[in-house]
């Protein structure tokens, strides 16, 4: 394969995954904004700030061209703010209300 079709290749694979991350984000923000009145403990609020600090954060466990890691934590982050809202009885909208 020529060197100009792995590039291609690549900038695509690239996008997807930074595509991927970006509507991770936007979940963790949406899933953040409908638990701020159900009393969820400090704990679940913390880790939402985390996940957004390392998300954006130039440090990672993984060099940036790959997300995984950021999507990793994005990922726990919603997890751990759903099962807090649905122990505060805060999951009115069902399976998948909050991205997961």
């Amino acid at each position: 394969m020529d060197s100009s079709l792995w590039l291609i290749v690549a900038v695509v694979l690239v996008l997807v995954v930074a595509g991927f991350a970006a509507v991770l984000l936007v979940r963790v923000f949406r899933a953040r904004r409908l638990l701020l009145d159900a009393g969820v403990p400090l704990q679940s609020k913390a880790l939402f700030w985390a996940a957004v600090v390392y998300t954006v954060s130039p440090i990672d466990l993984i060099p940036d061209p790959v997300y995984l890691d950021d999507v990793g934590v994005l990922l726990i982050a919603l997890r751990a703010l759903h099962a807090a809202a649905a122990r505060r009885g805060a999951d009115s909208g069902g399976p998948g209300a909050y991205g997961t």
